[in-house]
């Protein structure tokens, strides 16, 4: 192992990695598992990206088709799913006066779920283990449905290997999540524990099936003391991002609602495509974590692309501005406040990743700690885990630092707006690096610099401001000083600074009119990350092409959405949306303004033309019958929410097939010709493409946005 920092030096050993922690398991149906496991991972290592993924007429299906069960086992398999989903459907009728008992339905859910899908869709991989797994997933179904009958949960009070679920906002289905609930832990206690999240591997066989399987039978490779271990499902195999990134919040919240977790005390890991989530998750929320450990995997997306997939790039000017929303380098200086352990395999191509990173943090003068494997691989070596843990465990006991006095904090897009205190409300301009430095002098005055940043807000919450409750707070930005107001009593303070054309002001009023905002910013993907309806046509188009265009897309935007991001979409005609539709979701819209009542009822208040000869943005027009607007808004009937024109998720099957192509391949509106047959890298050739400004606006044509 080679240990790098600024006080370790370094040192070696050859010691690989020979042994995991569930090989302590000895039962003959754990053995069995196990070598089912293997054999599981040992396929989806064959199917691992490579070169030969880089041909787009040799794409593979993700998840791949299954293999046929003999007819006797689905007969049983199908006969208790049945069971056990009637079971689940007399609970919600039975338990509707029962609140405390009904949120604990999707505990119930999450094993009929993963019977269910690899039934219904020819998910069965090992069918021989898997109708076992498939089997215990329906008795430990029924057994939690009986025991909510009676009043109980058992499983609340278990220690060691628990599965739990929850429902998602985004579409409402249930996703299940593993634990490693310490031997400590005592329900009812109060003690507070720690927690760390652990975040999966690639794989592309893992199915709600093959998750509940391996989170009831392998703890996974850390397991600290007096810790809970979170092993989200991520939704899949995407690194944590897009709806995955969801999933990790969702299932922390519901972790942090039944279950005593510090959350001073809550750290990242993870290994390989982990390791992405990891750096990804490290970067973007850096004040949320006490601590990162990441591992392998990728922190950006061109470079691994070229080293680890020998791919030539060639993308679109837009797509190269997307890379900023998750390449990690650009993101390194807010590791300034989580503090970070990583590790690779000294022959690891994978490594390339905490070498950049390593670089980037070199720039801001930042020294990473890289533990490095001694002739390892892509796998830890047992030294190096030990070293990993002596420092996480250092790391976790110190607790994260809630309110620092010295903010450093980049980010090029209001998804990302926060850093501990500090929050950018308005950038100056999305996809530019936007950066704040804030730092708290003496008892009651903030210095602060920034780029690229038109309003921010800083705020203490109440026991928080570490000011004098006699003094107003002065705020020295960029040569000026302003006077803000004293604490409250409460010991909270909270101030909202706007630049405008000739200073800073202090101001506590929103900016009217619209305005990219955190969560209301683009690009068509982040649509996706919240609660959204799909919403088709309810009537003929103006042209037939564009009609079977538009059905055949959104019949796919929902197939794939359950592939990859394993929910069924909320989906309803045009006819049937509701007012109750429009307030609580994005609203997806299909079609055209002929097929489509709602496209046509808010179009006028779109930055698009379209009628049944032409579809124009700004000087651009094109012929109505040949192409199709895609466009991200703020929903004119109701701006707190999007609405999305002619899309789903953007990033397409070739993509399936490494995760660090998994990045938004469009901008906030795209005008697509669909003479051209949609394949598996797009659903139609971008005639022309680009972002709107910090109001929404179209924004003129300079050339670099044209891609004619």
């Amino acid at each position: 192992m080679l240990a790098r920092d600024s006080n370790s030096g370094m040192s070696r050993s050859s010691t690989r990695l020979s042994s995991r922690p569930w090989q302590a398991l000895s039962t003959p149906l754990a053995t069995t598992a196990l070598i089912a496991l293997a054999l599981v991972l040992g396929s989806a290592l064959g199917f691992a990206d490579g070169p030969a993924d880089n041909e787009l007429s040799k794409v593979r299906r993700q998840p791949p088709p299954g293999k046929p069960l003999a007819d006797s086992d689905r007969q049983e398999l199908e006969r208790g799913a049945k069971e056990l989903g009637e079971e689940i459907q007399s609970l919600q009728i039975d338990l509707s006066k029962q609140p405390l008992l009904l949120r604990l339905l999707p505990d119930v859910q999450v094993f009929h779920k993963a019977v269910d899908w690899a039934l219904r869709y020819d998910e069965f991989f090992n069918p021989t283990n898997e109708t076992i797994t498939a089997r215990e997933c329906i008795q430990t179904g029924l057994l939690r449905a009986r025991e909510l009958r009676e009043g109980k949960a058992s499983w609340l009070s278990a220690t060691g290997l628990v599965v739990r679920g929850y429902r998602s906002r985004i579409d409402g289905s249930v996703q299940p999540y593993g634990l490693v609930v310490p031997a400590t832990y005592r329900h009812g206690s109060g003690h507070m524990h720690r927690l760390d999240l652990w975040f999966h591997g690639r794989a592309e066989l893992l199915t709600e099936l093959a998750f509940i399987r391996d989170r009831l039978r392998s703890p996974g490779e850390f397991t600290p003391p007096g810790a809970f271990v979170l092993h989200p499902y991520s939704r899949y195999c995407n690194g944590q991002k897009l709806a995955g990134e969801t999933d990790a919040f969702e299932a922390l919240e519901h972790v942090q609602s039944q279950y005593p977790v510090d959350e001073d005390r809550i750290l990242v890991r993870g290994f390989s495509l982990g390791g992405a989530a990891c750096w990804h998750l490290a970067v973007h929320h850096a004040s949320r974590w006490a601590g990162a450990a990441p591992g392998a995997g990728f922190s950006e997306t061109p470079d691994f692309l070229k080293v680890f997939q020998n791919e030539t790039l060639k993308p679109s000017w837009f797509e190269q501005k997307l890379w900023h929303l998750y390449d990690c380098p650009d993101y390194a200086l807010n590791l300034f406040h989580c503090p970070t352990v990583a590790y690779s395999g000294e022959k690891d191509r994978q490594k390339q990743a905490a070498d950049l990173m390593d670089k980037a943090m070199a720039r801001e003068g930042l020294n990473l700690v890289h533990v490095i494997g001694a002739d390892a691989g892509h796998q830890y070596t047992p030294e190096a885990r030990a070293e990993i843990n002596r420092r996480m465990d250092s790391i976790a006991a110190v607790g994260r630092q809630r309110v620092p006095r010295n903010i450093r904090f980049a980010t090029w897009t209001l998804k990302y707006p926060a850093m501990a205190w500090v929050t950018v409300e308005s950038l100056g301009e999305h996809w530019l690096e936007a950066r704040v430095e804030a730092d708290i002098v003496g008892d009651s005055r903030i210095r602060l610099r920034s780029r690229n940043v038109d309003v921010l807000r800083l705020n203490f919450e109440a026991g928080e401001a570490p000011f004098s409750l006699l003094d107003h707070v002065s705020v020295e930005v960029e040569g000026q000083t302003l006077v803000g107001p004293k604490p409250g009593s409460d010991r909270s303070w909270s101030c909202r600074l706007v630049k405008t054309p000739r200073e800073w002001i202090i101001d506590g009023t929103p900016a009217s009119g619209l305005r990219k905002s955190h969560n209301l910013q683009g690009p068509i993907d982040d649509a996706f990350m919240d609660s959204f309806l799909i919403v088709k046509p309810s009537g003929p188009s103006w042209n037939e092409a564009v009609g079977k265009w538009a059905s055949a897309e959104a019949d796919r935007a929902i197939t794939h959405w359950r592939r990859h991001f394993r929910g069924d979409a909320r989906t309803k005609q045009a006819s049937e949306v509701t007012g109750a539709d429009i307030k609580d979701h994005h609203l997806v819209l299909w079609g055209d303004p002929s097929s489509n009542p709602l496209i046509e009822k808010i179009l006028g208040k779109l930055p698009l033309r379209w009628t049944r000869e032409t579809v124009a943005m700004g000087s651009d027009s094109f012929d109505a019958g040949k192409t199709v607007p895609v466009v991200i808004y703020p929903n004119p009937l109701n701006p707190k929410r999007y609405v999305v024109l002619n899309s789903g998720f953007t990033f397409r099957e070739y993509d399936y097939l490494n995760n660090a192509r998994q990045v938004p391949k469009l901008p906030d509106w795209a005008l697509l010709d669909i003479t051209s047959p949609p394949n598996a890298r797009q659903a139609g050739t971008p005639v022309v493409a680009g972002f709107f400004d910090e109001q929404w606006r179209h924004k003129a044509s300079t050339g670099q946005g044209e891609i004619r």
